[in-house]
């Protein structure tokens, strides 16, 4: 298989070390994921039970953890926070106990920081000057977009005026948007809204100056694929049909792109325990769709780690020395699946492992 020897760029992955888990909003205990999940653990997640003819993993893009901001998008301290954290990662300047080496700087490709679009472009250019004076010129440079969270917001949020114009902002300034619908959870009213807020946010706007959307789930809950609910066993269903016609709709839009990750906790227990093959055929409709409605240029690997990581059966997880193949490796395999069914050209696979990051990010890959 071609894909085995393409390098992969992960295009969604998290990382937060364990001396600000308390900055992080969804932070409770007993929440599974409220520890520190390192570069190193992430590089050994990558790597666990993969086989010697595995694809070589390239770097990743970092999209923000919902660090604490005041409820309201004002508090600005804990997203400048995870900038000065990522500024030492990208900088090579390692804390004792953080996970991560100096050498570990080639493998961040992009970052993509909280934003609070929300409100407006005046507030909006405030932030994002800070934002560049915590990054410094290092980490500033793999500033390649922003995310602020709309899937967990009341029906409308989309749509403000505020939003759209800030959103305008981003695009003119050449930055991507990733965003965070919940279908699954929130119904089709989010996928009705997405359409009409990138077509408000693109509507007049030059070419050369149009917002670039990444359709992806946030840290906490999981909508990558505008989070469809894969349990569903008849394409007939309406959520289905709902979810088709959006993600349709949103494809002939040359400025939206679609990551193909985060659909382990969209899974009920029996499918998430399942071979990689196995699996591949149970959400194959919702991955044709994509397929056909993006097509591989436009659609990317993304492994959402370590969300993608919940609720795994035992000996499953992290790739922790049992040999068992990790939950981003399982993942890796589904897509894997995906490329050798439809008979991909090598081309066309490149794409899908990296390319489309590469091209959607702006990503500076050798």
């Amino acid at each position: 298989m071609a894909s085995k020897t393409i390098p992969i760029v992960d295009s969604h992955i998290h990382l937060f070390p364990a001396d600000e888990l308390d900055n992080l909003a969804w932070c409770k205990p007993g929440n599974p994921l409220a520890k520190q999940h390192s570069l190193e653990e992430y590089r050994a997640a990558a790597h666990a039970g993969a086989g010697p003819d595995s694809p070589p993993l390239r770097g990743f893009v970092f999209l923000e953890t919902d660090r604490k901001n005041g409820g309201d998008g004002t508090d600005w301290s804990g997203p400048l926070m995870e900038i000065d954290w990522l500024r030492r990662i990208a900088e090579g300047r390692p804390r004792p106990g953080q996970g991560h080496a100096a050498a570990d700087a080639a493998l961040c490709l992009g970052v993509v920081p909280w934003a609070p679009v929300h409100l407006g472009p005046a507030r909006l250019a405030e932030y994002l000057a800070e934002a560049e004076r915590a990054a410094g010129p290092a980490a500033w440079r793999l500033v390649k977009g922003f995310r602020y969270l709309l899937q967990d917001k009341p029906d409308g949020s989309m749509l403000r005026d505020e939003l759209i114009e800030g959103l305008r902002l981003l695009g003119r300034k050449g930055f991507v948007f990733d965003l965070g619908i919940d279908q699954h959870r929130r119904g089709r009213i989010q996928l009705e809204e997405a359409v009409e807020m990138i077509d408000r946010a693109h509507e007049g706007v030059l070419e050369g100056e149009k917002c670039v959307f990444v359709l992806t789930r946030p840290p906490h809950t999981l909508d990558h694929m505008c989070k469809p609910d894969v349990t569903i066993i008849n394409t007939a269903d309406p959520a289905f049909i709902a979810w088709r016609s959006a993600v349709f709709t949103l494809g002939k839009c040359d400025h939206v792109y679609m990551k193909l990750s985060g659909l382990f906790c969209e899974m009920s227990d029996a499918m998430r325990a399942r071979p990689a093959d196995e699996i591949f055929m149970a959400i194959q409709p919702w991955l044709a769709v994509v397929l056909a409605a993006f097509g591989p240029h436009r659609i990317m690997f993304g492994s959402d780690w370590p969300v993608c990581t919940l609720d795994m059966p035992r000996g499953d997880g992290d790739g922790d020395g049992d040999g068992a193949a990790s939950p981003w490796v399982k993942w890796r395999d589904v897509v894997r699946r995906m490329c050798d069914l439809a008979s991909l050209s090598e081309e066309d696979q490149a794409m899908i492992w990296g390319g489309t990051a590469a091209r959607a990010y702006g990503l500076e890959i050798d």
